[in-house]
């Protein structure tokens, strides 16, 4: 069997040369297709019964690959948007290898043509303000570690970030103003590489600069205990575990789901209360399309309720004949 017959080298050329090099993508977003196809190649083999060096690209038919997606909702337990999440990885690598070997062109068409599976649309979770304040306030701040956590929370509420574009900040892309006149920034770093500036708010500024106080511009602006960077699980466990610290003060914590990723959201939908328009927003978070955006605008119960409201008819006055407008008439009688 020739070299271009076996998916294993193709699949190192996907990894490597076309995600990498040509596509330069975000290193989460290699992690996810490497991940998707460490799952694929050992159940592929166990339904071709052949090691997994020496499984062919025909090998990876259609029917393995929509067993495969059966297999992670029934046996993995996986979500239907992580079920689309490996099957658009396993069309980006078919199409990778239909466009360099015409003779797996068929192949290719046969495995892209399997449909995403439509899901519902999840509602989006988000903090009322007196719960986010409880939560900025969790943190015991007469401890090096409350502090460094009271902090972390105001900089995700303030800049609306995701946890790893939190965790990779670095001092360097602190721009702190030195006076009131003058703004302070912070650049972030999303997905795809894209770099986008948020504004920070003078408490964020305060909180941030004893953190960052005599260390080099290339540390990372927060680290855990040991001193290192700290990493997007550790953001999501500190956020978990002050929810359950103040879940016995309010209960209605107790139904949502908090995560960083929900301090997100709620930074969006509280600036969207404030009258910041949607494509402010929009650059705010690193949304590429305005549509992603759009969502904030349709969960916002509180916002729908007042533009009800206003439009709301409150009655019909009673129509008085012109005669007997006596204003009018005295106005007429004047002229």
């Amino acid at each position: 069997m020739s070299d271009t017959a076996l998916l294993g080298t193709w699949i190192r050329r996907f990894l490597l040369d076309y995600l990498v090099s040509e596509c330069n993508l975000a290193r989460n977003t290699q992690r996810s297709y490497r991940d998707t196809l460490s799952l694929l190649l050992p159940f592929a083999a166990l339904q071709t019964k052949k090691d997994v060096d020496q499984i062919s690209v025909f090998d990876l038919s259609a029917e393995v690959v929509r067993h495969f997606l059966q297999h992670l909702e029934d046996s993995r337990k996986c979500a239907i948007a992580t079920r689309n999440q490996r099957l658009a990885a396993i069309h980006s690598m078919a199409r990778f290898i239909g466009l360099r070997s015409p003779e797996h062109i068929a192949w290719s068409g046969q495995l892209r043509t399997i449909p995403r599976k439509r899901a519902h649309q999840s509602t989006i979770t988000y903090l009322e303000k007196s719960e986010m304040d409880a939560l900025l306030n969790a943190p015991n701040q007469s401890t090096d570690q409350g502090r460094r956590d009271h902090a972390l929370l105001l900089f995700l509420y303030n800049t609306g970030t995701r946890a790893d574009e939190a965790a990779q900040t670095k001092i360097a892309d602190l721009a702190l103003a030195h006076s009131s006149r003058d703004h302070s920034l912070v650049q972030v770093r999303g997905k795809g590489n894209k770099l986008r500036r948020c504004p920070l708010w003078p408490q964020t500024v305060s909180e941030l600069s004893p953190l960052i106080a005599h260390r080099q511009s290339t540390d990372h602006v927060f680290l855990n205990r040991c001193g290192h960077a700290i990493t997007r699980f550790g953001i999501h466990t500190m956020v978990e575990r002050y929810v359950r610290k103040l879940l016995p003060a309010i209960p209605s914590l107790a139904t949502k789901r908090v995560s960083p990723h929900t301090i997100r959201h709620t930074t969006a939908t509280h600036l969207l209360r404030a009258g910041v328009d949607i494509n402010t927003i929009r650059a705010w978070l690193g949304h590429v399309s305005l549509n992603t955006t759009n969502i904030y605008a349709e969960v916002d119960i509180e916002m729908k309720a007042k533009a009800l409201a206003a439009c709301e008819i409150r009655g019909t006055a009673a129509q008085t004949h012109w005669k007997k407008d006596v204003k009018l008439m005295q106005f007429l009688r004047g002229l």
